[in-house]
């Protein structure tokens, strides 16, 4: 039965963690009884992980799907499963793409783009397209043949008994899916939490009381968390999941992703913030930042205006949640459980041709005509902008004051038009004082400066439609944009476009902290908190020579006009498709709850090694080659005991023990530390410092595999070392025998990693003559000789005991560092160097899922164990005296 009992429950279970209670202990899970048979699936190991039934001790390798019996009393029923329908070829998770294909786009975002108003006879309403919307107008960069629907809210109160007939009316005749949210969801989801917390805190406004900023509310949280999951509703109500892109827009839904990824793994999904993304140290205050960045990465590509705002989100991600990003032939990507969540840096851009055919239409002339002879004579400073407490109006006009102050041959000359847009929503602090802030200074300054003739500012504060403002454009000699922080501003990009018909000249007075910035180079950018350096730029830009403002003019017209809505989004569809181009390659199953949901994503020939396989394989070889990293593998990577257990002892005891192995521990600790550690294992070989050292047992002499003698470059090593260390708190300096190695594990991750970077290019520069290799991995920067390495350890024990006509028909060989790459690169080759025989049975396994030359993963060290000792209770070859003399 396609929606079983089972599937219900997980999903409530993931619901109410998605409200905060994501802890296991809240449920009182009680685990009656499992009968278990056969083979693992994806489902079961997802069932697995999901409700902790590792506790138990049992083995995920023995479940079934059509017999599996589990009763939960927290849910208050008991329930069974006995036939669980395999619908794998209809499924959503399907591992083949339909064979008919036709690419379609559902953009969700919290408004649908279009204009609502009730009839005349107020029965019914009518709809038409909001032709200013960005979402209507990204439409032009996608294929003729692409259909687009959109899911999204409306901006007007629905009454419920006419929900289904707008509803229908809305998807037959602009393929709009409406989500009716009620209202008293509305005033918790958007005036609450997206507006007071969300809109706010990324405007890097801190709730330093109730009545600025506003502080966090759990039931505003939950609201928005439950609005997020009436979107993914609609979605899923139209969504075909082979074949759609979902394009998720702004701050309202950035929970939306976990929605849709819990139901399709494959999805491809992109998301793209609208406004500013904070510092880490401003996001970091939210309660819900995990959630909020789980939620988003389960998106395949996240888009930002600026490279600020994605540098802020990946350093969240470093400092949250430990994950570094890469950057691959320009492309930034996150690897996350396998899956790579691509990083998309482009500014959105205007609708080029709606500006032009406005500039055409009849009345422009004759309202470009009124403005010019009302302002004759006058040179014009325009500002438009949203009425909120972040666009810094008020700073803009007492800009003007200064420069009318300093620069008195501009009174009665120079005037500033002010449109000021009503406000959107609420945001947390009373407009009202806003607009008094602003009145008060027009008066002050008209006062100040102003004669019957003439008034320096010109307050508008009536919404103005697109045509009036393109006529406000042709006649101003600059634009300021005086934000203190601003996801993108398009008004610039405006101003230019109108400006290339009339006078191409187009100067631009714009804050550091607006999104469009970085793309102006042309223009005087300035810091609005500064008012007298403002006030100062502003005079420079209309005193500036027409040569020079034509030439800035043309160098902006040329970005504006070929990065317009369209460019815009069409490369963001194109890099959502070579992202998402090998979900279907890829074997993909869903884990975890509430918001640490996430969709492990797998290479078809990268799987779970698993322990029957490897013990039936074990027992069936004749010899066995057994190769085992240290930290990280046997030894978790943070332990602060750095000892081996008694456990890992005995079980490698008994696996050196037996005369058909050859065990090697290969680790990049110093001889001294790893002899006293396994000491008490008589035929464990150890390859220390990468193999620089080797021995083959306890009672044999160590072996110098380099060639080199010469440590002299450690003298020029060492100060570079110094150097960092001193400056970078956390890290310090190993010494070996061979080997320095610079760490940095408990300093902050983010400069000890631009530390290492650098520290690498500097050693790398220094070190450019000596024989060595400078190395990075998992918080360490290694310098060692060139011939030692994992690799060559591997290399030489198959090739010894090939030598010695016992070449090996079992390897195993695990490790979890970049280091141990060498060794899985080398089994991969040894087959076709004759060091391994074709019938040869190689289990290369790295520890975690991750990118890796090995074939198969174990999660972490305590299933490296449990692997382990499965192997040495199937060892049953006694080591006898004959052996020994051997």
């Amino acid at each position: 039965m396609r929606r079983c009992i089972l599937e219900e429950a997980c999903r409530q279970v993931g619901d109410a963690a998605m409200k905060g209670q994501d802890n296991y202990g809240a449920y009182n899970f009680s685990h009656h009884s499992i009968l278990v048979f056969t083979e693992i699936s994806p489902f079961c190991e997802g069932f697995h992980e999901l409700f902790g039934l590792g506790s138990l001790g049992i083995l995920s390798r023995s479940f079934r799907k059509d017999a599996v019996e589990v009763v939960y009393e927290s849910f208050g029923v008991g329930f069974s499963i006995t036939e669980l329908e395999d619908d794998q070829a209809s499924s959503v998770a399907s591992d083949n793409p339909s064979s008919i294909s036709m690419d379609r786009m559902i953009i969700a975002a919290n408004l649908l783009p279009l204009k609502a108003k009730r009839r005349p006879d107020n029965k019914g309403w009518s709809f038409t397209w909001d032709d200013d919307s960005l979402l209507f107008q990204l439409k032009d960069g996608f294929p003729e043949d692409m259909e687009v629907l959109y899911v999204g809210s409306l901006n007007v109160d629905v009454d419920p008994i006419e929900q289904d007939d707008v509803a229908q009316l809305l998807l037959d005749r602009f393929g709009c899916v409406p989500t009716f949210l009620p209202p008293n969801l509305i005033e918790k989801f958007y005036d609450g939490f997206c507006k007071k917390q969300l809109w706010s805190l990324f405007h890097y406004m801190l709730p330093f009381s109730a009545d600025h900023g506003g502080r966090f509310d759990q039931s505003d949280w939950e609201s928005y968390v439950a609005a997020n999951k009436l979107f993914s509703q609609k979605v899923i109500e139209v969504i075909n999941p082979e074949d759609d892109f979902v394009w998720i827009h702004d701050y309202h839904l950035m929970v939306l992703p976990t929605f849709l990824r819990r139901r399709f793994n494959r999805l491809r999904m992109g998301f793209f913030l609208h406004s500013p993304f904070p510092s880490s140290e401003i996001y970091r205050t939210l309660p819900v930042r995990e959630e909020i960045l789980k939620a988003l990465l389960n998106s395949d590509l996240i888009g930002f205006h600026t490279f600020d705002y994605a540098r802020h989100f990946l350093s969240c991600c470093s400092r949250m949640l430990g994950l570094e990003y890469q950057s691959k032939r320009g492309y930034i990507g996150l690897d996350y459980y396998g899956r790579t969540v691509g990083i998309k840096i482009m500014p959105v851009g205007i609708h080029m041709g709606q500006i032009e055919s406005i500039m055409k239409l009849p009345d422009k002339e004759w309202r470009v005509g009124n403005l010019q002879q009302q302002f004759s004579g006058k040179t014009v400073f325009l500002g438009v902008d949203d009425l909120d407490i972040f666009k810094g109006i008020n700073l803009k006009l007492l800009a003007m004051e200064q420069m009318l102050k300093l620069h008195p041959t501009w009174q009665n000359r120079a005037v500033l038009i002010q449109i000021a847009n009503p406000s959107k929503g609420k945001s947390g602090i009373d407009m009202d004082e806003i607009e008094t802030e602003i009145q008060e200074s027009c008066k002050r300054i008209n006062s100040q400066f102003g004669n019957p003739g003439y008034q320096p500012i010109i307050y508008i504060n009536t919404p103005l439609s697109v045509a009036e403002r393109v006529a406000y454009y042709s006649i101003a000699e600059c634009v300021v944009v005086t934000a203190v922080r601003d996801g993108m501003n398009l008004t610039p990009y405006e101003y230019i476009a109108c400006r290339q018909s009339g006078p191409k000249k187009s100067m631009l007075v714009v804050s550091e902290f607006i999104g469009c910035s970085p793309s102006l180079s042309g223009a005087i950018r300035v810091n609005p908190w500064n008012v007298e350096s403002t006030g100062e730029a502003m005079n420079e830009a209309i005193s500036m020579s027409d040569s020079e403002k034509e030439l800035r003019h043309e160098k902006h017209y040329r970005y504006v006009s070929t990065h317009d809505v369209g460019y815009w989004s069409r490369s963001f569809l194109q890099d959502m498709e070579r992202t998402c181009a090998d979900h279907f390659r890829k074997r993909c199953w869903g884990i975890g709850l509430g918001f640490g949901f996430r969709v492990v994503s797998l290479d078809p020939n990268f799987r779970k090694l698993s322990i029957d396989d490897i013990v039936s394989a074990y027992i069936k070889a004749k010899k066995r080659a057994i190769l085992l990293d240290y930290d990280g593998t046997v030894m978790p990577q943070n332990s602060i005991i750095k000892t081996p257990s008694r456990q890992v002892i005995s079980i490698l005891e008994r696996l050196s023990g037996d005369v058909n192995n050859t065990v090697f521990i290969v680790s990049g600790r110093g001889r001294e530390s790893l002899s006293k550690a396994f000491s008490p294992c008589k035929n464990l070989g150890i390859a220390a410092e990468h193999g620089y050292f080797m021995r083959w047992s306890r009672d044999v002499e160590w072996e110098t595999c380099g060639h080199s003698t010469d440590f002299g470059w450690m003298k020029m090593v060492e100060p570079v070392m110094k150097l960092y260390t001193e400056s970078t708190d956390g890290s310090s300096i190993e010494r070996k025998e061979s080997a320095m190695v610079w760490q940095y594990r408990d300093a902050d991750p983010r400069f000890g990693f631009a530390q290492a970077k650098e520290m690498l290019d500097h050693l790398e520069s220094v070190l450019a003559n000596e024989p060595v290799a400078v190395k990075s991995g998992q918080y360490i920067v290694e310098v060692k000789p060139q011939e030692a390495s994992k690799g060559m350890v591997a290399e030489k024990i198959f090739m010894s005991m090939a030598e010695k006509g016992k070449q090996a028909d079992f390897v195993l060989c695990i490790g979890d560092d970049r280091s141990d790459e060498d060794m899985f690169e080398i089994i991969g080759n040894a087959i076709s160097k004759n060091m391994l025989s074709v019938n040869t049975t190689v289990f290369a396994c790295t520890v975690g899922q991750k990118p890796s030359k090995a074939k198969y993963y174990l999660d972490d060290t305590s299933e490296v164990i449990l692997m382990l000792e499965n192997l040495a209770e199937a060892t049953d070859t006694p080591v006898t005296s004959e052996d020994e003399s051997e």
